[in-house]
């Protein structure tokens, strides 16, 4: 449910005099107030030919999609009718000084507990693009997400040629189990929980063996899932969103190439491919030109991994179909990337820059007041009650982040003391050989805390995000809070502090919110701290961060009140 209202510039307002006197100048820019109620609420819910209440916004998987421009302000009053503690988080809003919006329960809020209501108010400074929202506390975002589209302000076009219409895609992962039941399962054992059942491609997973083709429900389960219907000789927009909680996914359509325009709600040089590849968290819009004139086309959403770790290993499929076609016409088939097609992910994650044009530059920090470096593992904690007397967990740098029980960015602005402490660690206490899987440290244990790293105002960081081979190398999505950052180089092996360096992209590296890196390898991001609060940093992974493969960063304010953090609204919910 969305509404609008009118936000005018003043000059709108000024005296009838002023206003014929310049009649001249250009017209004034309008904003928008956007009104939107999620209603959190349990919905009875078929796939795979079997039905369980599911936690949805409004009843609906996936959620409502929130429509806005640039510029534009959103608020979303969002009430807990279900049992679940509650919070949503707007991935990739940046929150300019409104930290007490972004959603991550613990860090910036107390969570909604159930029947409380909490007012989300943001405005979305200088962005536009795709990107999506969700539930940011236990496994609830499998069913709780959905798309943010920010289209850009009124008279300002696309700096690449205007589709014809748009799409929206929502992938993400589905389970015929309870979710919070798998992942209770998991932590009680101390091992791994079980991989989804199925991936969906707007709700839907396509034809599932086993499922008979006369067993049908309200929402088509066991047909050919969702259709994208299309006219010949048109240009269409696919903005297409990575909702899964555990899985990176490849992307494709049968007989149409793919041109790639924007990542995480950047732009970036346009760039043609058959496959596209993102991690959870991960948006990517791109352009596809109908020029088949018929037919009926398959879309493959399959799984990326190429470590030794089982994933789900299903295929979820939709219809791109031209009008006109006959629904019996025979589908034109494609075959998905092997699932560890590193060969596939890597070309096109290196085909990437930045778009770097006057309109939108590139404006990446080229010196650096913090340079940090960041190892990324699993480990083995001593658990009595688990299996084996131990339980997985992951760190950055040796630390498993503990959740505190208040929020880190209450405690921060109300100076509660005892909540966490500033000393993460700028590097390794004991650097190794991080990705020889044969020399790991024979120690797996890791150290516990809230420990947060430190920023001023304005500072500028560089932060490699090193992988190991500690228990398995694998590729981890990382997704900052409050900021946009320049992925500035990557690499497979240790990073070399001499070498490497050298070859960083200082000019045109591509802006996100979410990276991947590398399995066994390294990513070199650069981002400056001109945003105040405390912001998260995880894994995209939900797995990784339930284990606690996340962190977070203070950012103290800087001069005046338009580099500080605003207060707290009066509807905040407490602990």
């Amino acid at each position: 449910m969305g509404t609008t209202t009118f936000r005018w510039s003043p000059v709108m307002i000024l005296p009838l005099v002023l206003l014929a006197a310049t009649s001249l100048l250009p017209s004034p820019v309008e904003c928008m107030v956007r009104h939107y109620k999620f209603n959190v609420v349990l919905t009875n819910t078929s796939r795979l030919c079997s039905t369980k209440p599911i936690v949805t916004v409004n009843g609906q998987f996936p959620g409502p999609t929130l429509v806005a421009r640039e510029d534009d302000t959103v608020l979303v009053k969002v009430v807990n009718h279900v049992q679940y503690n509650m919070s949503i988080h707007w991935h990739g809003i940046r929150q300019l000084r409104t930290g007490w919006a972004d959603g991550p329960a613990y860090i910036t809020q107390c969570p909604l507990q159930p029947g409380q209501t909490y007012l989300y108010n943001f405005t979305l400074t200088g962005q536009r693009g795709t990107l999506l929202w969700h539930a940011h506390i236990l496994w609830l975002r499998a069913t709780v997400h959905g798309a943010i589209v920010i289209l850009p302000k009124r008279g300002v076009p696309y700096p690449y040629p205007k589709p014809h219409k748009e799409h929206t895609l929502v992938l993400a992962e589905w389970w015929k189990s309870d979710v919070e039941d798998v992942i209770k399962e998991a932590l009680n054992s101390g091992g791994a929980p079980n991989i989804s059942d199925a991936h969906t491609i707007n709700g839907l997973t396509g034809p599932v063996a086993g499922c008979p083709s006369q067993i049908l429900d309200s929402l088509f389960d066991c047909t050919e899932g969702f259709t994208l219907p299309v006219r010949p000789n048109m240009t269409y927009m696919l903005r297409v969103i990575n909702a899964g909680l555990n899985e990176e996914l490849f992307f494709k359509i049968a007989g149409h190439k793919l041109t790639v325009v924007e990542v995480d709600a950047t732009y970036v040089k346009p760039f043609k491919v058959d496959t596209i590849v993102l991690g959870p968290g991960q948006t990517t819009n791109v352009l596809v030109t109908t020029q088949q004139g018929s037919g009926r086309y398959m879309v493959s959403v399959s799984p990326f991994m190429d470590a030794p770790i089982t994933v789900d290993n299903r295929t979820a499929t939709a219809i791109l179909h031209y009008t006109g076609t006959q629904m019996a016409a025979p589908v034109s088939l494609t075959a998905p990337p092997p699932i560890n097609s590193t060969l596939v992910a890597t070309k096109f994650t290196n085909s990437l820059l930045a778009l770097n044009s006057k309109e939108y530059p590139a404006n990446v920090p080229t010196t650096v007041d913090h340079s940090l470096f960041f190892t990324i593992s699993l480990g083995l904690n001593t658990c009595p009650t688990c299996t084996g007397g131990a339980r997985v967990v992951a760190d950055f740098n040796n630390v498993t982040f503990d959740m505190p029980t208040v929020g880190l960015l209450q405690a921060h602005y109300f100076g509660i003391e005892g909540v966490f402490t500033d000393d993460f660690p700028a590097n390794p206490a004991q650097p190794y050989d991080y990705t020889n899987t044969t020399a790991q440290p024979a120690n797996l244990a890791t150290q516990n805390g809230t420990r947060v790293y430190r920023l001023a105002y304005n500072d500028a960081v560089q932060l490699v995000l090193q992988d190991t081979g500690m228990i398995t190398p694998e590729n981890h999505p990382i997704h900052l809070h409050g900021f946009n950052f320049f992925e500035v180089g990557r690499g497979v092996g240790n990073f070399d502090p001499e070498k490497d360096p050298k070859r960083f992209n200082l000019v045109d590296p591509v802006e996100r919110n979410t990276v991947g890196v590398p399995a066994g390898g390294w990513t070199a991001i650069r981002f400056r701290a001109d945003n105040p609060g405390v912001w998260f940093m995880h894994c995209h992974l939900e797995v990784h961060t339930t284990w606690g493969l996340k962190m977070a960063w203070v950012v103290d304010n800087g001069k005046g009140p338009n580099e500080s953090i605003l207060p707290p609204p009066s509807d905040l919910p407490k602990c």
